[in-house]
C-alpha cells in the first residue's frame, strides 16, 4: 500500500509551530517525539504499507528524525496546496493511495486498520474517514472541531482519505476548486450547486444522501467511514489543540 503524509504549511506563519518555537508545524514536540514521528509510526505498524510518502516544506529538516530512517519512508518536498500535492503523489503512485496528514499525532494502528479494512469493503472511488459528533464530545466535551451538519446527525473528519480508484483524481480535481473553504462546509456544499447549497442548509440530506449527490458532482463515487474512536478526530490546528494532544498522550504514557 501507498500512503502519502501532508506535512507542509499552508502558507505565512503557522501559529502551532511558533507556539513549539519549531520551523516547521510537523516537528512540533508531543510527548517525547515530533507530531510526524507519531503519525508515521502509526502507519509503520500497518502491515501492508510498502511506502510512505512524507511531503514537507523543508524536507531535510526532517532527515535526523529516527523513525523516519525507515526505509519504507521517502520524504520530499510539497506543491503550493495540499491538493496539488495529493494530485502530484497519485499521478506517480497511482490507486490505491492512503492519504492522511502529519498534524494527527493521536492517531494509531487501530484507527488506521479499523479505517482501511471498511473502506476496502466499500463500492467506492474514495473514502473519507469521519466521526459522530457523540462519540467525539462524550471523550472530550470541550473540543472544538468543525462539524459537518445532516439529517440525523453531525461529523467531523478524521484527515483519512481512502484513494481507492482512478476516479478518485476527479474528486481531487474539485478539492483544489474548493480547499481554501475547508473549515466552512456550507461554501463547500454552494461550490456543488444551489439546491445541494440549500439541502445542506435545511439539513434535508442524511450523510449518506449528501455523499450521492456530491458523487454526481465531482465525477467519483465517495463514501464515508463512521469511525468509532474519538481522538481520530482530534488534530492540531491551533496551539490548543496542540496542548490537548500532549495531555492526552501522557495521560496515554503514565496510564
Amino acid at each position: 500500500m501507498q500512503v502519502l503524509v501532508l506535512a507542509g504549511s499552508r502558507g505565512g506563519e503557522d501559529p502551532v509551530a511558533l507556539h513549539a518555537g519549531v520551523d516547521q508545524k510537523c516537528l512540533a514536540p508531543v510527548a517525547g517525539r515530533t507530531m510526524i514521528e507519531h503519525v508515521a509510526g502509526a502507519l509503520l505498524a500497518v502491515g501492508d504499507v510498502e511506502r510512505i510518502h512524507i511531503a514537507a516544506n523543508d524536507p531535510g529538516a526532517l532527515a535526523t528524525l529516527p523513525v523516519l530512517a525507515d526505509p519504507r519512508i521517502a520524504t520530499g518536498g510539497c506543491e503550493p496546496t495540499p491538493s496539488l500535492t495529493v494530485a502530484a503523489c497519485l499521478k506517480r503512485t497511482g490507486t490505491p493511495l492512503l492519504v492522511t496528514t502529519a498534524d494527527h499525532p493521536l492517531l494509531t494502528p487501530a484507527i488506521l486498520e479499523r479505517f482501511l479494512m471498511d473502506a476496502r469493503g466499500l463500492d467506492a472511488d474514495l473514502a473519507v474517514g469521519l466521526v459522530r459528533s457523540e462519540t467525539v464530545l462524550a471523550a472530550s466535551p470541550h473540543t472544538r472541531r468543525t462539524w459537518l451538519t445532516f439529517r440525523g446527525g453531525r461529523y467531523s473528519g478524521a484527515n483519512l482519505f481512502w484513494l481507492a480508484r482512478p476516479q478518485a483524481a476527479s474528486a481531487v480535481a474539485f478539492w483544489r476548486r474548493v480547499e481554501q473553504e475547508r473549515k466552512k462546509p456550507w461554501r463547500i456544499a454552494r461550490a456543488m450547486g444551489p439546491g445541494l447549497l440549500l439541502s445542506y442548509l435545511l439539513h434535508r440530506l442524511t450523510l449518506d444522501q449528501a455523499l450521492e449527490r456530491a458523487s454526481v458532482k465531482i465525477g467519483a463515487r465517495a463514501r464515508a467511514v463512521l469511525l468509532p474512536f474519538a481522538e481520530a478526530a482530534i488534530d492540531v490546528d491551533k496551539p490548543d489543540d496542540l496542548e490537548y494532544a500532549r495531555a492526552i498522550l501522557q495521560a496515554r504514557k503514565t496510564g
